[in-house]
C-alpha cells in the first residue's frame, strides 16, 4: 500500500487559478473572485463544543475554494469539481431545507441565511482537497469559504463569529447535522503556527503557539478509510444524551460540571443512567484534557508530554462517548505500538480520521506501520495553517 505523508496541497495561487478556470469553463466568464477556507483537526476537545466547553483545533493546509459570481437571474447555480454531473439550479427564493440536497445543501444553506442580500442570484464553482468524510470538517471548510465569498462580494461585511454563525446554521437548520460551532470556528478563525484555543460557551478565544517543527516533531493525520456523516451517524444521539445528563444534573450545560465526582447522580442503577454517565464522564475528563494541553504548551514543556493526554482521549472517547470504530481504534494502536508518542481519534466519531504526535524522523514509519496494519489508505503530516481568506 502507497504510503504519502505530505499533505501535497497546491499553493493559494495554484488553487485560485484552477477555481477560476473551472469557473470560467463552466459559466463561460471569469468569476468576481475566489475565496478558500480550511478544513480543521482537533488536537483535542472532542464532543465538548455543544456541551459549551473548549476545544483546541489547528487548520488544515487543505481548503475548499469558492470561485464566485454575481448574476441577475435571481437563481442559485451550484458546480463542484469533486462531484461532477451534479450540479444544482435552484431559484433563490426557492431555496429550503434539504433542497438542494447532497454537497450542494452546504452552499445553498449559506446563501438561504442571507437571501435577502443577494436578490440577483449567485454563479458557483466549488473546489477542494479537504478530504471529505474524513472526519477533517470538509463541510465547513465550504460553508465558510461561501459565507466569506458571499460577504465580501455583497458588502455585507460579516464579522468573523456572524460567519461563523451563518455556516453553523446552515449545518443546523439546512442540512440537519446537529453540530456545534467547533469546525466553522476552527476554519475561520486559525492562524498559521498556532491552535486555536476557543471556550464555546462564551465564544472567547486565544491563539496557542504551536511550531512542532522547532521541537522534531510531526502531527500526523491518518484516514482511517471509513467514512462518516453527521447527519446520518450517531452524532445526533450523544448531543441528546449529553442534553438529557445535564437536565438530570440540573445544570445548563455539562460544562458546568467540573469535577468527575458530581455526576454521581446520574448513577441511579438503570441501563439509562449508566450510558448517561458514561457520556457525560466523557464531556467532563475532555475539557480537562483541554486545559492540561493548553497548560503545557503555554509553560514551555516539551510538547511530547500532550502524547499521553492524546492517548487517554481516545480511551475516553471509545468506551465512554462510544464514537469510535475497530477500524480507529486499529490506526490508534499501529501507531503507538510504532513509536507514537500519543494518538487518537478525531471529529465526530464513527468512522474518519485519528491523528498521531511522532517525531519528524518517525514519519516514514509510522505512516507505513498504519498503512500496513490498519489498511489505512492514505497519511499526511498537518502543518498548522492560516483560516478563511480570499485568495483572488
Amino acid at each position: 500500500m502507497s504510503v504519502a505523508p505530505d499533505s501535497g496541497v497546491p499553493d493559494d495561487a495554484t488553487a485560485a487559478a484552477r477555481a477560476a478556470e473551472a469557473f470560467t469553463d463552466r459559466f463561460g466568464a471569469a468569476p468576481e473572485g475566489v475565496w478558500a477556507a480550511p478544513g480543521r483537526v482537533n488536537v483535542i476537545g472532542e464532543h465538548t463544543d455543544y456541551n459549551g466547553g473548549h476545544v483546541l483545533p489547528v487548520a488544515l493546509p487543505h481548503t475548499t475554494r469558492a470561485a464566485v459570481a454575481r448574476r441577475d437571474d435571481g437563481r442559485l447555480v451550484l458546480a463542484s469539481l469533486q462531484h461532477p454531473g451534479s450540479d444544482a439550479d435552484v431559484a433563490v427564493a426557492d431555496l429550503t431545507p434539504g433542497t438542494p440536497g447532497g454537497w450542494a445543501g452546504y452552499p445553498a444553506g449559506v446563501v438561504e441565511q442571507v437571501r435577502a442580500s443577494v436578490p440577483g442570484g449567485l454563479s458557483l464553482v466549488v473546489d477542494g482537497d479537504v478530504p471529505s468524510g474524513a472526519g477533517l470538517s470538509s463541510s465547513a471548510a465550504l460553508e465558510c469559504a461561501v459565507a466569506l465569498a458571499v460577504s465580501d462580494l455583497l458588502g455585507l461585511g460579516l464579522s468573523p463569529d456572524d460567519l461563523v454563525d451563518v455556516a453553523r446554521r446552515a449545518e443546523n437548520d439546512f442540512v440537519g447535522a446537529p453540530t456545534g460551532i467547533l469546525d466553522q470556528s476552527a476554519s475561520v478563525l486559525c492562524t498559521a503556527g498556532h491552535a486555536l484555543h476557543l471556550d464555546t460557551r462564551d465564544r472567547s478565544w486565544d491563539q496557542v503557539p504551536l511550531d512542532l517543527e522547532a521541537a522534531g516533531l510531526a502531527l500526523l493525520v491518518v484516514d482511517s478509510g471509513t467514512t462518516h456523516d453527521h447527519a446520518e451517524s450517531g452524532y445526533g444521539e450523544r448531543r441528546r444524551q449529553c442534553e438529557e445528563a445535564a437536565r438530570r444534573l440540573g445544570v445548563e450545560l455539562l460544562c458546568d460540571v467540573h469535577d468527575v465526582a458530581d455526576l454521581a447522580p446520574l448513577d441511579d442503577g438503570s441501563e439509562e443512567g449508566a450510558v448517561l454517565l458514561r457520556r457525560a464522564r466523557h464531556v467532563v475528563t475532555e475539557d480537562a484534557r483541554v486545559a492540561e494541553v493548553v497548560a503545557l504548551l503555554r509553560g514551555g514543556a516539551d510538547p511530547r508530554a500532550i502524547g499521553p493526554v492524546l492517548t487517554a482521549g481516545h480511551a475516553s472517547l471509545r468506551d465512554d462517548f462510544e464514537v469510535s470504530v475497530p477500524a480507529l481504534d486499529a490506526v490508534v494502536e499501529a501507531a503507538l505500538d510504532a513509536g507514537a508518542h500519543g494518538a487518537r481519534m478525531v471529529g465526530g466519531g464513527f468512522g474518519g480520521s485519528a491523528v498521531a504526535l511522532v517525531d519528524a524522523g518517525a514519519v516514514d514509519a509510522v505512516s507505513t506501520a498504519v498503512a500496513d496494519r490498519a489498511s489505512a489508505p492514505r497519511s499526511f503530516v498537518v502543518v498548522p495553517s492560516a483560516g478563511a481568506r480570499r485568495l483572488t
